[in-house]
């Protein structure tokens, strides 16, 4: 039996952005069955932060990253207890 499996869709507003001198990797992705993104911010420690919520566009998940991390700034959100 051959079950096919969903893909893994990148978007293109994946970026890397530095913040504070530390630079994080924001992945914005979504299986190609799916309509709603996945957001996850990979700090320079190869700390993954993947957020809960799913977003319905690439560019609101990609504004919500970049809002966080400057408003937390860097250090403030990698010395989080709980994932954002």
């Amino acid at each position: 039996m051959n079950i096919d499996e969903p893909k893994l869709v990148m978007s293109d507003k994946c970026k890397s952005e530095l913040v504070d001198g530390y630079r994080f990797e924001i992945e914005i992705y979504r299986l190609d069955n799916q309509n709603k993104w996945t957001l996850e911010a990979v700090d320079c420690k190869d700390a993954s932060y993947v957020w809960d919520d799913k977003f319905v566009s690439d560019q609101e998940a990609l504004g919500t990253a970049i809002e966080i991390l400057n408003n937390e700034g860097a250090l403030g959100f990698m010395g989080k207890d709980t994932k954002p």
